[in-house]
């Protein structure tokens, strides 16, 4: 898969696959069910590692997450989450990070949140030969700009106004000019979506409030099978319940070694111990 696969998939009306992984094992599941793109997002640390936001998460922290899911990615693009701070630091350190990231993890390409306030950055990375992934819309790394909670970011259920459609449309309009070459539209809605994802050549894809009006969606690979211990409790609109089948085994798993009984996959032990 190539950034140039991507453009054709956009052409030809074929809809792009993208998930979210944090690790070896899932990133070789995703490649093998045949996904267009993995990306190694920085909420990482919030839905993996349980901070309370995703700015605590360190380039050293993402360069290692992005290290393993390389290792178990053959086919599809690997792209990476720059965390909070490079970005932010000015285009001299966006370059450096993403040269980083590249050289130490492998990644086909670098993802950008708030990509258009720094599209200096994002030309200068694209100049560098390295694909660049840019997210904008209200996401998690522009939330401080905008006054709003990490936690109270829209759900899937909201909407970019909208009024806002001519904004968003020269937004995504910059960010290709500048040499991005795939978007990350979050909450687009089907109307803003639509204009945005029409209006430019490049693919434009989305989680939260995406939908078929866009060029392809993203998932978190956690999120689709119902990882989080949370779907214990309040079963998920997901494609699986890994949460409740995991509480299960650990829970039958307990009731064998409690009871003196072999564990599945043990070591067998003779008829007499």
């Amino acid at each position: 898969m190539t950034p140039r696969a991507l453009q054709r998939m956009k052409e030809e009306g074929r809809k792009i696959v993208g998930v979210v992984a944090w690790d070896y094992q899932v990133a070789r599941i995703a490649d093998r069910a045949g996904v267009e793109l993995v990306s190694v997002g920085d909420t990482v640390g919030v839905n993996l590692w349980g901070h309370a936001n995703p700015f605590e998460v360190t380039m050293d922290e993402m360069v290692l997450v992005a290290k393993a899911v390389r290792r178990g990615v053959r086919r599809a693009l690997v792209s990476v989450d720059f965390p909070f701070g490079p970005l932010q630091e000015g285009t001299a350190e966006a370059l450096r990070a993403a040269v980083r990231f590249v050289k130490e993890a492998g990644v086909d390409m670098v993802k950008l949140d708030a990509a258009a306030e720094h599209l200096d950055a994002v030309a200068a990375v694209a100049a560098a030969g390295i694909p660049v992934f840019a997210q904008f819309g209200i996401t998690p790394q522009t939330a401080l700009r905008y006054g709003v909670e990490y936690r109270a970011i829209p759900s899937a259920a909201d909407q970019v106004p909208v009024e806002m459609k001519d904004a968003m449309v020269a937004e995504a309009k910059k960010l290709e000019e500048a040499g991005a070459v795939l978007l990350n539209f979050t909450n687009s809605g089907p109307v803003v979506g639509a204009a945005v994802a029409e209006a430019v050549s490049v693919p434009v894809v989305g989680g939260f409030g995406g939908g078929p009006w866009l060029d392809g969606r993203m998932r978190m690979a956690h999120a689709a099978i119902g990882y989080a211990a949370s779907a214990l409790d309040d079963p998920p609109q997901t494609y699986a319940n890994v949460a409740r089948i995991t509480l299960d085994a650990l829970t039958a798993y307990a009731g064998d070694v409690r009871a003196a009984r072999q564990i599945a996959g043990g070591v067998p032990v003779p008829p007499d111990r």
